[in-house]
């Protein structure tokens, strides 16, 4: 890996590839199940994984994808996939990598940016460790910061969910799609709400306050636990974190 020049301002994309490159050799190992998350920083992260696998670093790697992106990028790099129903995952991963929209100090999440988070969060719960990846802009001292919490929802849902969530404290509004006309449709089908909490919240309890309205399929919120930390910076240097679960 490239080692960035005192005082040199990388751009965005060559911090992610960095991230990318630094979790695929830190971390993936031959022979594991592995989960690959959704967004523009894993991209950076499948494609190292590719090279590793095609240059025989890597070898017997069993890859989950959490998103028809993330499935469509491992295929054009020649990975193969599975799922958490695969006789051969048996519902359990040695690793998951995945980025976020925003990290707190306690390592909870906000994602759903790709509008994946159901698979996501499964994909997470499955996992015997799981990594996120960001940006330093990504991390913040309190989860609503500055993303608001996506909320898959049935579309029957939508004006009886946008109610309970606003009598949570928030500002729900639906997801619109910017190629097409009309909101934006899950890959199961369903409406995407972008809800606004002004106020600080505690994630463990609105994650769950979340999941009992009638209609919500998904949210956001990650509680779950985080093992593994990468964070890149304008200036090239990537830091890893580790916590034990213990």
């Amino acid at each position: 890996m490239r080692t960035p020049s005192i005082g040199i301002v990388m751009d965005t994309e060559e911090i992610k590839h960095q991230i990318g490159v630094r979790v695929a050799d830190t971390l993936v190992k031959s022979g594991m199940k592995l989960g690959l998350g959704t967004g523009s920083t894993m991209i950076h992260a499948i494609d190292r994984v590719c090279r590793l696998l095609r240059e025989g670093a890597l070898r017997d790697i069993v890859v989950v994808p959490t998103s028809f992106q993330t499935m469509v990028a491992c295929q054009r790099a020649g990975i193969s996939l599975s799922t958490l129903n695969d006789p051969a995952v048996d519902g359990r991963l040695d690793l998951t990598v995945d980025g976020a929209d925003e990290v707190d100090p306690r390592w909870n999440l906000i994602k759903g940016g790709g509008a994946a988070m159901l698979i996501e969060k499964l994909v997470a719960q499955a996992s015997d460790r799981y990594c996120i990846i960001v940006h330093s802009s990504k991390l913040v001292s309190r989860l609503g910061e500055s993303a608001q919490v996506p909320v898959e929802i049935v579309p029957q849902a939508l004006v009886t969910a946008s109610r309970r969530l606003e009598a949570l404290g928030g500002r729900a509004e639906l997801r619109m799609a910017t190629r097409k006309a009309g909101p934006v449709i899950s890959e199961h089908g369903n409406f995407v709400l972008d809800v606004d909490f002004p106020e600080p919240f505690d994630p463990g309890t609105l994650e769950a306050k979340i999941m009992m309205i009638p209609g919500v399929t998904a949210n956001g919120i990650f509680t779950c636990p985080v093992d593994d930390l990468f964070v890149g910076h304008p200036d090239g240097r990537v830091e890893h974190e580790h916590k034990d679960r213990t």
